[in-house]
């Protein structure tokens, strides 16, 4: 029989006949991949797996509504992102960058599960059973319902996996995931499309949580198909940086619970660590009297941050100035340079201006934008600002500071740290009851912020 082949792209998972520098569909460059085409009248390459339960329409009264049974993996940051623990069934995807600590934190939370007198299934194709024995004695792991396999294949993975019937299955990874069926090299669109769909319907037919380990691409992103983040029911990703000890897990995707919550851990000699006040963290290292560090309050999710955030303002050396942004959305700095300048009455338009947030984290909400405003101004003077004041409000075009969502937990976050003063919107200062020791200060504009401030 002829070989026949195709090219599939690597993102969206789109097909085409001959090679196509510029997928039709998704419109990416370069991402079309040669592969095999199955035979007519096969049933495909994926793992047989039988769905347990009846696969006829139900109505949805008929639909238990009861809510789902979570289970914890004994590392409760790692609970928090998951929506608040591991649900029956459940496939998640983790990405992160090489040595970021992926395969360290699946291999503790593996050894919590075992240590509470289950059995729980690790399988690596990345590394031998004697290394993965050295890493874990290097964490102190030595529970004895944790078993390890090396192994790519999945057929006798999930062989494997139904005759021990684990609590927990982790597979590391899925680019190394193969389907013998398939001729294709390891890492194919279609080796990881066919790998993950026996996959989950291993997890969705037993009941086994599934975690599963996701290289990823310089961009970032995971590598593989597109589609492979929408068919798990969990995406997360690895933060942080190789030269510092803080990590942080996001969750981008949760069929089972929100999307804004992190987890924050601390690399250590005996692995990751969970940090219970991430924001005591953050703030460890602040250099108190400088000018243009400023201390704001975000929400990730349920949990409260208090984060510093720095600003540079300098002369410019060239015709156009910079704007550069590390934890905030470049436009929206852009946005309140302006208001600055045109509210504010301090210019900036000769100046580079470079904004920072410490710790590595990302801040998607607006509550940030009036320390972003007192921190460039304070730059700009050379004036710091009281070290023990924090900054929460929403900073508008005509220069107004708006109120935002669930200032109360903010501002019991800020008054635990020993935090004294808050600047915050002159219209929530009388909603706001029991703010306990901590003094608020309410302004309607940013002229009113700043002179406050300073």
């Amino acid at each position: 029989m002829k070989t026949r082949t195709r090219y599939v792209c690597n993102q969206c998972g789109a097909a085409s006949h001959r090679w196509l520098g510029r997928c039709h569909e998704c419109e990416a460059w370069n991402s079309y991949e040669e592969e095999l085409v199955p035979p007519k009248g096969s049933r495909g390459a994926t793992p047989d797996v039988a769905m347990v339960g009846d696969s006829k329409p139900m109505a949805l009264r008929d639909i238990s509504a009861d809510p789902v049974r979570r289970s914890s993996t004994g590392i409760g940051e790692f609970d928090r992102v998951l929506g608040g623990g591991m649900v029956p069934g459940s496939v998640v995807l983790i990405g992160g960058e090489p040595g970021i600590g992926k395969s360290t934190l699946l291999l503790q939370v593996m050894a919590r599960l075992a240590s509470d007198g289950q059995k729980a299934l690790y399988v690596s194709g990345e590394e031998s059973m004697q290394q993965m024995r050295l890493r874990a004695s290097r964490l102190g792991i030595d529970a004895e319902g944790l078993y390890l396999l090396a192994e790519t294949r999945v057929e006798v993975i999930l062989r494997h996996a139904e005759e021990m019937n684990p609590c927990a299955l982790v597979v590391d990874s899925i680019q190394t995931a193969t389907v013998e069926a398939l001729e294709s090299a390891p890492g194919n669109v279609t080796q990881i499309r066919e790998s993950a769909a026996a996959l989950i319907r291993y997890a969705k037919s037993t009941g086994v949580p599934v975690f599963i380990v996701g290289h990823v691409t310089k961009e970032g992103a995971i590598a593989g198909p597109k589609m492979l983040e929408h068919m798990v029911d969990t995406v997360a990703y690895f933060e942080g940086d190789q030269h510092h000890s803080y990590r942080i897990v996001r969750a981008a995707k949760n069929r089972f619970g929100s999307t804004n919550e992190l987890g924050v851990f601390e690399m250590s000699d005996q692995g990751l660590t969970p940090v219970e006040n991430p924001s005591e963290l953050f703030l460890s290292e602040r250099h108190a009297g400088a000018s243009g560090s400023v201390v704001v309050c975000t929400m990730e999710g349920s949990r409260p941050l208090l984060l510093e955030l720095q600003a540079l303002v300098a002369p410019t050396r060239f015709g156009t100035p910079m704007r550069v942004t590390t934890g905030l959305d470049r436009n929206r700095v852009s946005l309140l340079i302006a208001v600055l300048e045109k509210r504010g009455g301090m210019s900036a338009q000769n100046a580079d201006v470079f904004v920072n947030v410490t710790g590595g984290v990302q801040i998607d909400e607006p509550a940030a934008d009036l320390g972003a405003v007192v921190a460039m101004a304070s730059n700009l003077r050379d004036a710091p600002v009281d070290g023990q004041t924090v900054f929460i409000g929403e900073v508008g075009l005509a220069g107004e500071v708006r109120g935002v969502s669930r200032l109360t937990q903010r501002l019991a976050e800020a008054e635990k740290l020993g935090f004294t003063r808050a600047l915050v919107s002159k219209r929530q200062t009388e909603a706001v009851v029991g703010s306990g020791g901590l003094s608020l200060v309410g302004v309607g504009t940013v002229q009113e912020a700043l002179y406050a401030a300073f």
